[in-house]
């Protein structure tokens, strides 16, 4: 089951007059329905997973109001949904997770841009960006320059959020462009309230729909020849009428300030680390009113010739903000100014960083040098003395810790099925030899880092199949792809399997069928389980267990002739069975499945289980593993072997042995793993296994009174 998010729902029913208060991205899924949304699709990825998490588990509401709700298997089919506004007066939301995304929608958006909408569209990006983000480090507005769609950076505070998603859909019906609004990780996650407006039912939606299909229009398809039509109905027509819409409506945020002779322009996104930063130059309040004059681009395209002219007509200079490479808002703004022949010195990443997450210490460091060249009057000393005490105290710290923390790379959660499929690899490769290994995105990644180090290549999310095409050929030993069964479902079946069959490839795929899509916050896909047998008692935990065979049924539809499915935590069998893939003189493609569920979706549905049956009183069994200090000898290779967070070290409690024995912490889920590495490589014989018995049976009572007996006895003697 996955997170529930019901408190959150019932915040989707709140009507006029009443207060929201909650998370960014939540606020943005209520503006939807405020919005007269008829249809809402996306994938599912951080930052913005809620809103369609919470749309998914919010179908009886959206059904009261005839909205059609869609999980889409990638980007690209959530794209594609939006090609319902082309021709009809429906306004369509789709959501997925910044660049990455995009990259998958590409295709899609490019030939919804060029006939244009009907309809208001909106598209929420999450725009993962910075030192902490998860993705590759691009940004979302290249592609609204490309295809000349709307984007929106609103300032991260709630009521400005939801304005503009209702702006965003106005706007878009009045240039006939898709808009897009790019959501940064505090935007999506900032808390504040509004004041709500009424659900609107939209006029045509599945209770409501539509009589008769448009009447074909040739001039609506994104096909030669009506396409260069199309340019230039996007210069001539959309991008006038979306500047002026912008102008009328005071979409961008201009304060008058008090020092004329300079000016910031912002992205909208950026403000509020902006406000605090000028704060601390005495240059702004709590409130967020600024002494400088401030032009706050929560429209960051297309942005409006002359609304830049008249912010930096008869200033000395004018700084831009803009997070992110390369600096496409400050060239555009350059080429403005000198167009109009203002003479206003324009200052960007010339102050601030070319790439990287603009913190407040980042956009202080900038106005510091800003300040002092063009306004002088402002005392800089106090932020410059405090920067320098932060940067001391970052060097000191950074010395500390580097001499007394471990290097401590991420890795799989604890109990993970991935982490045995990756110790039976590095056993498996003693025997074959190194492999190269053509990684994927998803929790098997995490085997980049050590103690594994496995993967030679990531080039997009169930593309690992199709990236080892090139290098097969020219390998002496076969190449292993890894992917996952989210990966297999999103891209891999017909970018990887489809073409390796077509061609013939003599190819091995590693496919992990956990059940969901773990990485992104374990959604269900098509092959997760329907239903789970529970076993009458707790020791049958292996009862609790359903299958789903949707992957290997369509494996042996497309024609796949050397398939093998095996249980994931079973390291000698994965062991050989990678052995077999890596040798066999069977030319083709080999698949073989992982087969083992994800473990934090096992714990929750587990955990509540178990307890419910010691509550009533019932037998529960709960197996823990452990180490026989005597016997461990301190050589560390099943820690090498496995990188389990609950596999650590203890002193060695024998003061004529120096090395730390292994140990098992509490946080253990009992999945195994350590005893099952220690067989399968012949490991010390120091790990073991107990059964924790709760509510025990009358005669197990007995016989462990019995036991403990004839302990004392021997103890005594």
């Amino acid at each position: 089951m996955e997170i529930s998010f019901r408190k959150q729902i019932e915040q989707l029913r709140l009507g006029e007059g009443e207060e929201f208060h909650g998370e960014g991205i939540l606020a943005i899924t209520k503006a939807l329905l405020q919005s007269g949304v008829s249809y809402i699709g996306g994938y599912q990825g951080a930052p913005v997973s809620h809103l369609l998490d919470v749309m998914v588990q919010a179908r009886a509401l959206v059904a009261e109001l005839g909205v059609h709700v869609e999980a889409c298997s990638n980007e690209a089919s959530a794209a594609a949904m939006l090609g319902a506004s082309i021709h009809y007066p429906v306004r369509g939301a789709v959501t997925w997770k910044s660049i990455v995304g995009t990259n998958v929608a590409a295709d899609a958006l490019a030939n919804l841009a060029s006939p244009g909408v009907t309809g208001g569209v909106l598209m929420v990006i999450g725009e993962d960006y910075g030192e902490g983000a998860s993705v590759v480090q691009e940004r979302t507005h290249a592609y609204a320059m490309k295809s000349t769609m709307l984007l929106f950076d609103p300032r991260p505070e709630l009521p400005v959020m939801v304005k503009m998603v209702e702006h965003a859909f106005a706007l878009s019906e009045a240039s006939n462009m898709p808009a897009m609004m790019e959501l940064r990780i505090r935007a999506c996650h900032v808390r504040g309230s509004f004041i709500c407006k009424d659900n609107r039912r939209p006029a045509v939606s599945a209770l409501s729909p539509l009589p008769e299909p448009a009447k074909f229009n040739y001039a609506k398809l994104a096909h030669p020849p009506v396409t260069f039509g199309h340019e230039k109905r996007k210069v001539e027509e959309r991008l006038p009428a979306a500047r002026q819409y912008i102008l009328d409506h005071g979409l961008n945020e201009c304060h008058a300030g008090h020092y004329p002779q300079v000016g910031i322009i912002v992205q909208g996104g950026l403000c509020s680390a902006l406000l605090r930063s000028l704060q601390q130059f005495g240059l702004a309040d709590v409130f967020g009113q600024s002494a400088v004059p401030l032009l706050v681009l929560n429209v960051t395209y297309p942005l409006v010739p002359e609304q830049i002219a008249q912010f930096a007509r008869d200033k000395e200079a004018v700084l831009v903000l803009e997070e992110g490479s390369p600096e496409y808002i400050e060239l555009e703004i350059a080429a403005t100014l000198r167009r109009e022949a203002c003479g206003t010195q324009l200052h960007g990443k010339d102050l601030l960083p070319a790439t990287g997450e603009f913190t407040p210490e980042v956009i202080m460091r900038g106005l510091l040098t800003f300040f002092a060249r063009h306004l002088p009057a402002v005392n800089c000393h106090q932020v410059q003395a405090m920067m320098d005490a932060a940067r001391d105290r970052r060097e000191q710290l950074a010395a500390t810790l580097d001499a007394a923390l471990p290097a401590r790379p991420p890795g799989f959660c604890i109990g993970c099925p991935e982490r045995p499929v990756f110790s039976a690899l590095k056993l498996a490769q003693q025997d074959v030899g190194p492999v190269h290994i053509a990684a994927d995105i998803g929790c098997h990644s995490f085997a980049t880092f050590e103690p594994f180090s496995f993967g030679h290549s990531i080039l997009g999310y169930g593309m690992s199949l199709a990236s080892r095409a090139g290098v097969s050929p020219l390998m002496q030993r076969r190449v292993l792809s890894v992917m996952g069964d989210g990966g297999f479902w999103h891209n891999g079946l017909l970018t990887g399997v489809q073409s390796a069959l077509f061609n013939g490839d003599d190819a091995v795929l590693l496919i992990f069928k956990n059940g969901y899509t773990s990485a992104t916050g374990t959604q269900d896909i098509i092959s997760t389980p329907d239903a789970f047998v529970k076993a009458q008692s707790a020791d049958k935990l292996a009862s609790l267990t359903a299958s789903n065979h949707t992957i290997e049924k369509t494996l042996a539809g497309l024609g796949v002739q050397w398939l093998r499915v095996v249980h994931a935590y079973r390291v000698s069998a994965m062991r050989d069975v990678l052995k077999e893939a890596l040798t066999t003189e069977f030319s083709g493609l080999k698949v073989i499945i992982a087969e083992g569920e994800c473990q934090l979706e096992r714990q929750r549905r587990v955990r509540p289980w178990l307890a419910s049956l010691r509550a009533a009183g019932q037998r529960v069994v709960r197996v823990k593993y452990g180490v026989d200090e005597d016997v461990c000898n301190g050589d560390h290779a099943c820690i090498r072997l496995s990188g389990c967070p609950t596999l650590s070290l203890k002193d060695n409690p024998d003061p004529l042995k120096l090395d730390p024995v292994a140990t098992v912490l509490e946080g253990c889920v009992g999945c195994g793993l350590c005893g099952e590495n220690a067989h399968a490589a012949t490991l010390c014989p120091s790990f073991y296994r107990a059964e924790i018995i709760q509510n025990p049976r009358w005669h197990e009572r007995l016989l462990h009174g019995l036991r403990q007996s004839a302990m004392r006895w021997l103890q005594a003697a």
